[in-house]
């Protein structure tokens, strides 16, 4: 048996706590701080993602995790001048590896905020600046280049976990777990989400670009690591808003679809020109840029808290203006983990531009999903697999 102790279990008052093998040895090293379980429940889960997105779409993949969700996750499609400043990169030539981290960190920058990092490819030099940056937990990685790991050894003190994954290890067939004393066992979900589970396309518009093919894969294989109920909105690379743990479908499809929709606002002129002070730190930023972009700006309008973060009062980015933008949206798949029951999410999923869809089908209402896909255009491929993590 090789095994590993850990700080506490979910919560400081679980001790002890520990992860172990029976056979053989763990199939990670840790090279710098001590983990948590919730890490290493990240760490594992994200590892996973990346490495299957690697698979699907040939390109180096990253992925930003929370409390056994991803936040975000990307592959290494380049990035246009509007996103670098988005994402707080101009005029940087990143790397592939780099591209799908910045892409990964940048779909929910608010639920990204002190997240653990999984990445396909060796973790460079450039990654590792950027991961010092940002508040993170820690990253895991097939390997570092040595300036990487100097990097990343020097942030929080010293106490960054970086940890090493083999990238040939494979688990066994069947897993366990615990619950109330009760052991819980089932085959891994090692099921391959590839372009073959898109082929049954039901709508009237059967047309699927190759680029909306790997944004569906991207959703599809984002919700297999997402707690259900999930659904995943996917543009040029990446996931731009995830749903996750809802209970009602349609309200997973919201909750994504705002995210989707914060994505899309930051990249309006308005708020890519916010006169910041240059003291304001990224967090903070990311903090204005939300409540900018919020009903929460025209409160603060009445008080001089702006003041704290802007040179000038920024102009009222008013409602209309929000709602005229969204509607240029255009291009975005959606991926759902298992069947819409109703078109209401359609209507819901419409409002950010949606126009690519995968969902599992199988529900008595397809019919009424099918019909409201026809009646705004989209294409939709109904993939006949349930993607439900818990």
């Amino acid at each position: 048996m090789d095994e590993m102790e850990l700080k506490y279990g979910c919560n400081p008052n679980q001790k002890p706590a520990r992860v172990f093998v029976e056979e053989g040895k763990l199939p990670f090293r840790v090279l710098n701080g001590k983990p948590g379980y919730i890490n290493l429940l990240d760490a594992m889960n994200g590892w996973q993602l990346v490495k299957e997105l690697k698979k699907a779409t040939g390109l180096p993949a990253a992925a930003s995790f929370k409390h056994v969700s991803p936040a975000g996750a990307g592959v290494a499609v380049p990035l246009s001048d509007i996103l670098k400043q988005v994402y707080f990169v101009e005029g940087i030539e990143l790397s592939p590896i780099a591209t799908a981290y910045i892409r990964a960190r940048g779909a929910d920058r608010m639920s990204s905020y002190g997240d653990f990092v999984a990445l396909s490819e060796e973790c460079d030099a450039q990654t590792a600046s950027f991961l010092k940056r940002e508040v993170s937990d820690g990253v895991i990685a097939p390997s570092y280049s040595e300036e990487a790991l100097s990097i990343l050894k020097s942030k929080r003190k010293g106490t960054y976990l970086v940890i090493q994954m083999d990238p040939s290890f494979q688990p066994k067939v069947l897993e366990q777990k615990q619950v109330f004393g009760i052991t819980f066992e089932q085959q891994r979900n090692d099921m391959e989400i590839t372009e073959e589970c898109l082929k049954d396309i039901p709508t009237n518009n059967k047309e699927i670009p190759e680029a909306a093919r790997r944004d569906l894969l991207i959703a599809l294989i984002t919700l297999k690591y997402t707690q259900s109920n999930s659904v995943c909105y996917a543009k040029d690379g990446q996931a731009i808003g995830i749903g996750a743990g809802q209970q009602s479908r349609v309200h997973c499809t919201r909750l994504a679809g705002n995210k989707a929709d914060v994505w899309y606002l930051r990249q309006n002129p308005k708020v890519l020109s916010l006169p910041f002070r240059e003291d304001v730190r990224r967090p903070d930023r990311d903090n204005a840029i939300d409540v900018y972009i919020s009903e929460e700006w025209m409160d603060l309008l009445e008080t001089d808290d702006w003041k704290r973060v802007f040179t000038e009062k920024p102009p009222v980015f008013t409602r209309e203006e929000k709602q005229a933008w969204l509607k240029t949206a255009k291009g975005v798949s959606l991926g759902s983990d298992a069947f819409f029951p109703f078109g209401d999410n359609i209507e819901r999923a419409h409002k950010s531009g949606v126009e690519y869809v995968a969902q599992s089908g199988g529900s008595i209402r397809d019919d009424n999903v099918i019909e409201t896909c026809n009646k705004y255009g989209m294409a939709m491929a109904m993939t006949h697999i349930r993607l439900f993590h818990h």
